[in-house]
């Protein structure tokens, strides 16, 4: 039994943690929208690891866990799922606290159907591995929905603090990666250090469908 990646889950708390002490933030009334929104997300993000793992994309070291698993993913990775989309939650909140001008919003449909024809060429050319189809393709689905069926309006906002939880993206993936706690054996050969291209799309995905279902219940909350 190793508890190293179940730490690494543990350590993305530091950050809603830290927040909850902000009080301009007032991040404490969001945790009931927040808990909901990560509970999905790390929902669906596990069964997409155990259908990867399932197909051989994915490879979960035990050197490094604690030896729970359900549906053949350990349970580190159901937490490291929540945790990270929660840090990244604060870190959207934070920059939405401090920088409320939304000036740069009329270009987000832009970058968002940037981001869409990217997908769909990743899409082409990497059909035949799962873990880019899987990271491509589920970014695709969720920007296109957002963008075109959804009535909520909050990409830029959402592109901003990616960019800004990248941060936490490099410490925590570049743990997984380096280890490594996960091997990506169905991957396009490009990587930045040891984390896989397609990581950061994938990695785009979770915290895109966590902060839309934040913004989903807290906007039903108000209703």
């Amino acid at each position: 039994m190793n508890f190293t990646y179940l730490l690494l889950a543990l350590a993305m708390l530091v950050v809603p943690v830290m927040l909850l002490f902000v009080k301009k933030i007032g991040f404490i009334r969001m945790i009931k929208p927040a808990i909901p929104a990560v509970l999905i997300t790390g929902l669906v993000f596990s069964i997409i690891a155990a259908i990867l793992v399932l197909m051989g994309a994915w490879n979960f070291h035990p050197a490094y866990l604690t030896g729970v698993f359900l549906w053949k993913v350990p349970v580190e990775e159901f937490l490291f799922s929540m945790t990270v989309s929660l840090a990244g939650i604060g870190v959207y909140a934070t920059l939405n606290t401090f920088f409320p001008n939304n000036a740069l919003d009329k270009f987000s449909l832009s970058f968002s159907n940037l981001l869409m024809g990217i997908g769909v060429a990743m899409l082409i050319f990497t059909y035949t591995k799962w873990y880019s189809a899987a990271s491509f393709g589920i970014l695709f689905l969720l920007i296109f929905y957002i963008e075109y069926l959804n009535k909520l309006r909050f990409m830029y906002r959402f592109y901003r603090s990616f960019l800004v939880s990248l941060v936490l993206f490099y410490v925590a993936y570049g743990v997984i990666s380096t280890l490594p706690i996960i091997s990506y054996t169905d991957v396009i050969n490009l990587k930045l250090g040891a984390i896989p291209f397609e990581s950061h799309f994938y990695f785009m995905g979770m915290l895109l469908m966590s902060i839309y279902l934040f913004e989903l219940f807290k906007s039903k909350a108000k209703a």
